[in-house]
């Protein structure tokens, strides 16, 4: 059975506190050890998750708790919940989130990419467009390959809105990659898009074996699909709604027991003619 003490000797070890290492027989019995050990614990985790939250670029975004479950006419609750266990991780699966503009699709993937940052794993957000113009603007096929490893990488990647727009061949090519190139490291990725797989030769119109290519990210692969109208659309009719309610509420209202300004405007003058 492992000893307390060469559990705390292991942790210095893993932390680098080699100055500690090099008095422990002076120090070991000392009362302030552990909690000296156990507060840079907790300060190196906080430095740890504001980097990586720093370089996910996740953006701002509401939380699942404030989720509207009721609005959506379909959507597999207990499907997302388990994404939020992060199980899919572990197994190396992929994750396509299907649906109409403004169904909830990108606030789902940014929780489950938070929770990922919780749990101490890389990620890294981006939207497929932006993604692909970054690749596809390098310079040289160095340069494209070095950039691509920053799509490689992160332990999750979460690509938003695949099929928003129309790919060239070399787009194509370059999402295909990055792809693959996960596929092969065991490394998922959580995907929203606004067509079914089998739209998706017309998002790249002239590219080869897209249902091959296609292959490589729904082998291992959990789909939650959303169906209903845009939620977006229903905030901001609540919202017009809401304010012009409260032009009218706070519009002067008439004067009572008289003619208002305009009227009295328009009344004949008195004649003031000697008689």
């Amino acid at each position: 059975m492992t000893s307390d003490d060469e559990i705390m000797r292991d942790t210095l070890k893993r932390m680098r506190l080699n100055g500690l290492l090099s008095l422990w027989d002076e120090i070991k019995h000392e009362p302030w050890l552990r909690r000296l050990v156990e507060v840079e614990q907790q300060e190196r985790a906080r430095r740890s998750l504001e980097n990586r939250t720093r370089l996910a670029s996740l953006g701002a975004f509401r939380p699942l708790a404030d989720f509207d479950w009721n609005w959506p006419r379909k959507i597999d609750r207990p499907l997302c919940d388990d994404l939020m266990t992060l199980r899919f991780m572990a197994e190396s699966c992929n994750v396509v989130l299907f649906g109409p503009n403004g169904v909830g699709k990108t606030l789902v993937m940014k929780n489950i990419a938070h929770q990922a940052l919780l749990d101490g794993c890389s990620v890294l957000y981006r939207g497929a467009s932006d993604m692909l113009k970054d690749l596809a603007t390098q310079e040289s096929s160095v340069a494209r390959s070095r950039r691509m490893r920053v799509y490689v990488q992160p332990e999750l990647l979460c690509i938003d809105e695949v099929g928003y727009l129309s790919y060239d061949n070399a787009y194509a090519d370059l999402l295909f990659e990055v792809v693959s190139r996960r596929y092969e490291a065991k490394r998922p990725m959580v995907v929203t898009t606004n067509r079914t797989f089998t739209e998706w030769p017309q998002m790249f119109p002239n590219a080869t074996c897209v249902v091959t290519r296609v292959d490589r990210l729904t082998h291992r692969c959990e789909v939650l699909s959303i169906e209903g109208d845009s939620y977006r659309l229903k905030e901001s009719k609540e919202l017009a709604a809401k304010l012009a309610a409260d032009r009218a509420r706070s519009a002067p209202a008439p004067r009572k027991g008289g003619q208002n300004t305009k009227e009295r405007r328009q009344m004949p003058l008195p004649d003031t003619t000697p008689a």
